[in-house]
Formats: structure tokens, sequence, C-alpha cells
């Protein structure tokens, strides 16, 4: 049975369809915006696999290249591989929201799939896709809390914009993606341009406002076509082991739940684990995952109370107070920008490095080519939580942290004139209990202005924890790594002084109110102004140049007439000057030339040799050129490599000269002066004007 529904917004219809293709999924459903078409399924077995206690459920986004109208540029010319990291992006985009509204204890393997068909170039598919999914889990028999869907906001000229087109976005001063349900907010994800938190607050509310009629489609999808959802029974504790349990760990958790070190606290929490098993093994043979995972419940409860109920967090802080923090800039020599930004008990070494425009990421996508100038990689080695782990490549977790700390960094980088330097910034976490996405940030900020970066101002990062009965509301600055898996919230906040510039929020509960949202902002921006003061005592402003040992990079402006002479027949001319200085030299259809080189002195070397190439005559100029042909009626001179002038009979010599030959022949070098450049370029030399001029005025 086919089904659709359609609502307006920003101006064109968003139209939802199922029952047509997919069919075999538990629910599929394909979202079409403008001429952006993306299908997505939700598929569940209905067999839970041996030993799962967790929810395995796993989303793919993919964007396929025939929905561009493009054929993949890989040797076999196929859609394959690891996800791009824009995919990889979305995929998480879309799972956020979606993982906490499944029941606790569904432990069936779940897959949602979502496929972009087709796209506009101009309307987004990420957010169709998170709609999409939720849909598809409405409409099928996977227990799901829903229905939630997902917005992107921009505000152009002062006025928000719901899903604005991606011309639109680049006049926009906020990228914003907002995904709620009827009563709230559940993950907000946002790049910024130095944005107040109140119009942060105003612009994530105009987004749940707009969402509502997409939930109105999704419940009318269900009740046309929804399947019955299967049952899943509440989770069934024992009372009795329970109670055992608090009997014995209480006691021990009571010194666990305070100690401020993380590692003495895993600790005391392992002996705590350990010690109540060795007492209830007898009394409940076989139980001793039951046994653990009730100490670990016991200790949620016991954190949570703790904070509620005395005002008092693990390591002692009040609920508004940042850790300890020591910045230090410029600790590895070689390195064109260094930092080390450590806050409490994560640590994060931030490192630049400055290239050229050949170093620049080239990106392929639906969207077309395009290239990055600004790199952001983050990595997590299992040693900065003390564990011993495979080394392997970066995991979704890893992208996503690198790209919140570049779009932080963004707003306040210069421009590619002002700037011509491709920049690659690498976060190695070296310790972390909480929050080393924004240590990365942090860390960022110092390692650009180290390098000589001239950024806009300095950046600064921190997040922000829940924890919530209901009734009483605690919002916790900078939270720690147990803060942030015991609480309900992690919000993270970056900006300047001026504002913000990229907000990241996933919650635990079913939704987050405005109150709770503004309070938490206006603890972080308290916070970030905080550190910022911390990391000025280091490092206020960037340094006046770049480090020595990056690449000189210079520019030069030449006449684009001139372009085809530099590059030579073939490249030969522009590949001897490369030999020859040691720079590499690149030259656009405009007539701009960059140079880039190791040193001063060979790119002082090419762009003297690209001027004599490029030069062009001055009238009342002397040059000392070569004769490159006789005629009867004078000679063609090269007064540098590619231009030539005529020097007539007439303006050989002071006396009459009867022969050109009897004053020059092919080949000789003459000291000649420009008497007249025509408009059709065409240029008159006289050697007559020359003769008794001193070789020091020579150009």
């Amino acid at each position: 049975m086919i089904k659709s529904c359609s609502v307006e917004i920003n101006g064109q219809p968003l139209h939802m369809e199922t029952g047509r293709v997919a069919k075999q999924a538990s629910g599929s459903v394909v979202v079409t915006y403008g001429e952006t078409v993306v299908l997505v399924t939700a598929v569940s077995t209905d067999e839970v696999r041996e030993g799962i206690d967790f929810l395995p459920l796993t989303v793919e986004y993919q964007e396929m290249s025939y929905a561009g109208g493009t054929i993949p540029g890989n040797f076999f010319r196929r859609d394959m591989g690891r996800p791009s990291e824009r995919e990889t992006l979305t995929s998480r985009l879309i799972d956020r929201p979606l993982r906490p509204l499944f029941p606790k204890n569904y432990h069936f393997e779940t897959q949602i799939i979502a496929t972009v068909l087709s796209t506009d170039k101009e309307n987004e598919s990420d957010v169709l896709a998170l709609l999409g999914a939720s849909a598809a889990l409405e409409i099928s028999e996977i227990p799901f809390s829903g229905p939630i869907a997902g917005v992107r906001v921009g505000r152009i000229d002062g006025r928000f914009v719901a899903n604005p087109t991606i011309s639109q976005q680049e006049e926009s001063d906020i990228n914003l993606i907002v995904a709620g349900n009827r009563d709230g907010v559940v993950m907000v994800e946002a790049g910024a341009r130095f944005v107040s938190e109140s119009d942060m607050i105003d612009a994530i509310f105009y987004g749940h406002e707009v969402i509502q009629p997409m939930l109105d489609m999704q419940e009318r999808l269900k009740a046309e076509v929804g399947k019955p959802k299967r049952m899943i029974p509440p989770p069934v504790g024992d009372e009795s082991l329970e109670a055992r349990v608090r009997e014995i760990a209480t006691p021990l958790l009571k010194e666990v739940i305070v100690t401020a070190d993380k590692m003495d606290r895993q600790q005391k929490r392992k002996d705590t684990e350990a010690r109540t098993v060795e007492l209830l093994s007898g009394e409940y043979e076989g139980r001793d995952s039951e046994i653990r995972e009730a100490v670990h419940s016991l200790e949620k409860a016991m954190v949570r109370e703790m904070i509620l109920s005395e005002g008092r967090r693990i390591d002692g802080r009040a609920f508004n107070e940042v850790r300890p923090i020591e910045c230090i800039v410029g600790l590895l020599p070689r390195i064109h920008g260094s930092a080390l930004f450590t806050r409490g008990e994560t640590q994060a070494m931030v490192l630049t490095t400055l290239g050229t425009e050949r170093d620049e990421q080239r990106i392929e996508s639906i969207y077309g080519e395009y290239f990055s100038s600004f790199i952001f990689h983050y990595n997590f080695p299992p040693y900065s939580v003390g564990e011993a782990k495979r080394l392997g490549g970066p995991g979704r977790r890893e992208i996503g942290h690198g790209a919140l700390a570049r779009r932080a960094l963004l707003p306040v980088l210069p421009d590619g004139e002002e700037f011509q330097y491709c920049i690659r910034v690498v976060s190695e976490i070296l310790e972390s209990n909480g929050s080393s996405s924004m240590a990365s940030v942090c860390g960022g900020s110092l390692s650009l202005m180290d390098a000589g970066v001239p950024i806009k101002a300095p950046v600064a990062g921190v997040a922000m924890g829940l924890v919530s009965d209901g009734k009483r509301v605690a919002v916790l600055t900078d939270i720690m790594g147990d803060e942030d898996h015991y609480g309900d919230m992690d919000f993270k906040v970056t900006g300047a002084r001026e504002g913000v510039t990229a907000l990241q929020m996933d919650i635990k509960v079913e939704r987050l109110t405005r109150e709770v949202m503004q309070q938490a902002l206006e603890q972080a921006k308290e916070a970030r102004l905080f550190i910022l003061n911390e990391m000025g005592k280091t490092i206020s402003q960037p340094r006046s140049s770049v480090s020595r040992y990056a690449p000189i990079i210079a520019s030069v402006k030449i006449n684009p007439e001139k372009v085809r002479i530099l590059i030579g027949p073939g490249g030969k001319t522009i590949r001897e000057i490369s030999n020859t200085s040691g720079a590499r030299i690149d030259v656009d259809d405009e007539g701009t030339v960059t140079v880039s080189s190791p040193d001063r002195a060979c790119s002082d070397a090419a762009i003297r040799m690209i001027r004599e190439i490029v030069q062009e005559a001055e009238v009342g100029k002397l040059y000392k050129g070569k004769v490159v042909k006789i005629m009867d009626f004078g000679a063609f001179v090269e007064i540098f490599p590619g231009t030539d002038g005529l020097i007539h009979i007439s303006q050989l010599a002071e006396e009459r000269v009867n022969k050109v030959t009897d004053i020059l022949k092919e080949g000789d070098e003459v000291l000649v002066k420009v008497l007249e450049v025509g408009s059709d370029g065409r240029i008159r030399l006289s050697r007559k004007a020359a003769l008794g001029e001193s070789l020091d005025n020579v150009s």
C-alpha cells in the first residue's frame, strides 16, 4: 500500500512516501525535498545474539555518486570502500538522537541505511536522512519512542531560515541542525560566526517549532501503514540480589565516588566489584556479571544523588568550576606550531603544520570536487586512558571530534589572500578524563598562534553536563568522564569572546527544555571566558611571523597575457625556474604566481627569474639586449626573454648608416633605450639614444 504526505518548508514541499520500494525491510521511507531524494530503511532481526547486553544498532549513510551525476574516480569506478568523512559524520548525526529512544533491554540487531539517490546540489540530504530514519522506525515493528525530526537552521540578514539551500548557507552566520520530539530538543549540531548565546537559543527553538509538522507527517504514516510494535518486556531486576549488593557495596562505594584521581577511583571501583563478587558468588552462583552490573548501577545512583542532594561533585568542585589549566607553547623545536593544553586529567598536544597550495585536501563528493586548505585531525591512542589496544585508523568518534574542532576554529582563520598557507592541525590526546575534543579546540587555538597564523581571535571550548531526576536539576561545567557517563547530557560549546563558533549536544533523557539549555549556555560562556584568560597568560595573540622551518610563500602578479610565456612550451620555462631556484611555482589564468620554497634565498631567486621573464618594457629605460634578427630596415633585439623590439636603421648611430650589418650582426649584445611602446605592444628601440649611457642604469 503506497502512502505519502507533504509539508512545506522554506517555500518548497517536503514529501515522504512509503510502500513503493524496499518493501521487505521492516520499514522504508523515501524523502524528497526539491530534487534531492533519500531512501531510508530500517531492519531488525528477531533473534538476540548470544552474550549481547547492549543495543547493537548500526547506522549507515551513503552518498552514491550517481546521485550527483558523476562516476567514481577510483580504479574500479564503483561506490565502495571506506565512507567519506561527510558520510561518517552524517551517520553519527542520525545515530545520536535515535539511540536513546530504544528500550533499555532491546538487544536485537538493528540496522538503518540511508541512501542518497538524487541530489540537486542545493538541498542538503543529511536532515532528510534523519527524518527518514525516524519515519522508517515509526512504521516498522521495531520498538522506538519516537517520532523525532531534524531541520537545518540558518540566519540571513537577521532572519531565521529553515533548511537553507547550500548557496543560502554561504550568506548565513549560523549553520545549525536541531533534532527534537514534541516536547523538546534531543540533539544539536552547529557552527556559527560569533553568535550570542541568546541568539543560539532562539535559533534552536525556532528549529523545534519547524519540526512539528514533520512529526505530524510521521504520525499520519504510522496510523495508516504502521506495523504492530514488537513487545519487549521491561527489565526485571532481582530485588534480593540488588539489596545484598547495596548492603555490601554501599560503604565501599562511598569512598569510590569521592576519589578525585581517575586512576585511583578506577582501581577502587575494581576492588569494590571484586570484593562484592567474592562475598556473593556463593550465594548467587554463576551470576558474577549481574553482581557487577548491580554495583555499577548502584554507583551511578549514588553519584547522581550526591550531586543533587549534597551539591557535591566527584572531585569536590563547584557546579560552575573549571578544572586547573596549564598551557605550554613552542615545546617542540622543529614543529611549525605546538601547544600542550592540560585541563584536570585531560591533556592534548596539538601540532600545526603549514604547507602550500599543493598540500590542500582534495575532496570528491556528490556535490562536486573542492579543496580544503584547513585540515584538523584528532587522534585518541589507547594509552590516553591507560589501556593497551591495537592501533588502527580513526573511527567515527575520532572523525567526529576532529570535525567539531575544525568547525570551532574555522571562523577565526584568515582568508586565503591574507594567509596563503595550507594549515593542518593534529590533536594527540595524551590523557583523557572528559572533553578531549574541547581540549583539542583550546590547544588548537594556542598551536595556531604559536605557528604565526594570524587568527582573528583565540577560541576555547568547554563541555557541560546535566543531572536531573525530573524535579531537581544540576548543570555541571567542564564535566569529567564519569560525570558524562552517569549524567544526562553532553553539551559542548566553543567560541571566542565575541560569541559562539560551534555547538554539539547529546542527551540521554527524552528532551531538554529551553530553561536548562539557557542555563547551560550561560555557564559555558562564563567558563569559556575563564579559559581564554588562562590561555592568554601563555600566548594572547599570534606570533609576528611563521616558524623559520615553515615554507616561504610569496605571490607575484603578472600580466595574464604573460602566463603563456612564463610557462613556456610544454612547461619548459617554469620547470627550469623551479629546478634552478629550488622553489615550487604555481600560476593561474588570472596571472597570480605563487612561489613556495624552503627558504628565503630560494624564494627570492625564483621571483627574480619570474620578473625577468615577464617584465614589460618601459619608455626611457635602458636594456642590454641580444640581436635576434637583421632586416634591411633595422634589427630586432630581444631585450628580455620573450620580448623583442625594433631598432630602426635611423636609430643605430649618430651618423647615417647604409647597412644594418655595418653596425650589428645576429647574436650581438647591444645597449638600447626604449623610445615607445605602442598600443599594439610593438616596441621602438634606439641604440643611438643609449650611446654614452652608463651600464649602471641598465634595467
